[in-house]
């Protein structure tokens, strides 16, 4: 049915079209390698996502952390600075007391009379 030229005809054509399969695969890339590559690129992409994300709540953890403590250190220096005032306040009380008492004066309001005084 078919002689040997035709056979060889079929064999040179079944040659050229891979050839040119192959060509063209070169050309653009095989397949294969292009979405290995791509998986590839989708896990490094994702590993550096994580790893920025981990770095940005680490960063977010040490400034509250810092915050947090110059509270705390405001705070102490506040609770001391009324402290520092409180006993100046009571010392200062004391030597006016002190004084009165010295000079047989004393002052004989409370609090009510205070508020008394106060509000009317």
């Amino acid at each position: 049915m078919f002689g040997l030229l035709d056979y060889l005809k079929m064999g040179a054509g079944i040659a050229a079209g891979l050839m040119l399969y192959h060509l063209y695969a070169v050309s653009i890339g095989y397949p294969s390698a292009r979405r290995e590559a791509r998986a590839g690129y989708v896990l490094l992409a994702e590993k550096t996502a994580a790893e920025a994300k981990a770095a940005e709540m680490e960063r977010q953890r040490n400034a509250a952390s810092q915050a947090t403590e110059e509270h705390r250190k405001r705070l102490e220096a506040a609770q001391a600075a009324e402290q520092a005032a409180k006993d100046t306040l009571e010392t200062e009380i004391s030597n006016y007391e002190l004084q009165l008492s010295q000079k047989n004066r004393a002052c004989l309001l409370d609090r009510s009379d205070r508020d008394f005084l106060l509000h009317h």
